[in-house]
């Protein structure tokens, strides 16, 4: 039998519903974006834009499904919280640890990703220096506590948008001729080939690298129930998802037409190889500086999340309990950042065993792991709140579109490593779910 919980009394929050929408951006934004998206733009060329816009879309509907909850039930465990209610507490177990992985995966990501980019500067550095240095610089920042890790991240997520409005100002300036460059002309696809030069197997390969750079929607689900008025929630991921499609379907849109797909690598953002042909020396140095500050952003605030969500699990039993003590230093819980930190440690030892396609593979993963997480939220909406058919068909919608980009990534070579990597960890999860809820079962029926 599921423990029982106390509910949460609905007290009044302090946000307005557009300050949800911006800190969304702020968490949304990250490396998944800057960097991973030139592996879809390699797959599916042009037509990532639509990859990105499906992926809004399915997007939009997981946050509608847990912001709906969140406003009917708010609860500090949230989607785990909604898992274990809809299914039983072994639903609850694997929603958790399966997050707490996926955000040791992003983390990873983020990492590897950081490093490549630094190397844009210092080439025969090894990435697993670059990756020492973030990590401990993460680490400092999440140790500044609370307050201080919120000021950091405010600041560091105004740069990460501003980097991509310069793009669009200067990438429209290019496609106008206002600047002039010795690449191609910049040219919108107008034909089927040029759009899908790869065909629908590749579009269909990129969708989970679309996805992934939403990835981070499900925590301004959780910060819902902050809302003063809870029924707004699904307007502030209304706006939030609108700002960030927005932004990222126009700077994808100029970066594929003002060079050919073939030319966009993963070693370095589509954004900088865009502008490699313009006389603009300041930019690869200034954006690449930008998209820095943005994963750092990204992989900090995924390492504060999975320190707490870690606390999280040991309160309602599904970790062992000393990760739920805080030690009085600006009320961290230092056990749970312990564990975080060896998956740092993990991250830097595969950048030195693995330099050459780990981002790939472990942005893979990552997005693998996240579509599950959402699949899970919707299918608890659907079991706890009533049934809507428009609703209902939209989240069927969404399922199907995530199995979809799951299944796409087992069509590329390149893919597939972090598609078996994601198994991996499922079934890992999935195990460790049905053995210890039967020894919790066996420890209660001998008491």
């Amino acid at each position: 039998m599921a423990k029982s919980r106390t509910k949460l009394k609905k007290t009044q929050g302090t946000l307005a519903w557009w300050q949800l929408s911006l800190l969304g951006v702020g968490c949304t934004i990250g490396t998944g974006y800057f960097l991973g998206s030139s592996i879809g733009i390699k797959l599916a060329g042009p037509s990532i834009v639509f990859a990105f816009l499906l992926a809004a879309l399915g997007t939009y509907i997981v946050f509608l499904a847990l912001a709906k909850m969140t406003a009917e039930d708010p609860q500090e465990g949230s989607f785990c919280y909604y898992a274990e209610k809809a299914f039983g507490e072994k639903m609850g177990f694997a929603s958790g640890w399966n997050y707490w992985m996926s955000n040791i995966l992003i983390i990873g990501s983020q990492l590897t990703a950081l490093s490549i980019l630094s190397r844009f500067w210092f080439e025969s550095v090894p990435l697993w220096v670059f990756a020492t240095i973030y990590s401990l610089l993460a680490i400092g920042v999440v140790l500044l506590g609370t307050k201080g890790f919120d000021s950091v991240e405010n600041v560091l997520s105004v740069i990460k948008a501003a980097a991509i409005l310069l793009f669009i100002i200067l990438g429209t300036l290019a496609f106008f001729h206002f600047l002039e460059g010795s690449g191609q002309e910049p040219s919108l696809p107008m034909t089927g080939g040029e759009l899908f030069p790869r065909g629908i197997t590749g579009f269909w390969g990129s969708l989970i690298y679309a996805f992934y750079a939403f990835g981070g929607i499900e925590v301004i689900g959780l910060m819902a129930m902050q809302l003063k008025k809870k029924e707004d929630a699904p307007k502030a991921g209304t706006v939030l998802l609108a700002l960030v499609a927005f932004l990222y379907v126009v700077s994808l849109g100029i970066a594929v037409s003002m060079v050919s797909y073939t030319v966009f690598t993963d070693k370095e953002s589509p954004f900088v190889t865009a502008l490699t042909s313009y006389n603009l020396a300041f930019f690869p140095h200034v954006f690449n500086a930008a998209i820095i500050v943005a994963g750092f952003s990204a992989m900090t605030a995924a390492l504060f999340g999975v320190t707490t969500l870690l606390a999280s699990l040991a309160k309602n039993h599904h970790a062992p309990k000393f990760f739920a003590k805080r030690i009085q230093y600006k009320d961290l819980p230092l056990a749970s950042l312990s564990l975080a930190v060896l998956g740092l440690i993990a991250a830097v030892v595969a950048a030195l065993l693995l330099p050459g396609n780990l981002f790939e593979y472990i942005t893979t993963a990552a997005g693998i792991l996240i579509l599950f997480n959402w699949i899970c939220i919707i299918l608890s909406n659907i079991r706890l709140l009533k049934k809507r058919f428009f609703l209902t068909v939209a989240y069927f919608f969404a399922i199907v579109l995530m199995l979809a980009a799951i299944a796409g990534i087992t069509l590329e070579d390149t893919g597939r490593p972090g598609f078996y990597l994601s198994l991996v960890f499922i079934t890992l999860i999935g195990l460790a779910a049905r053995f210890l809820k039967k020894s919790h079962k066996k420890i209660k029926t001998s008491l």
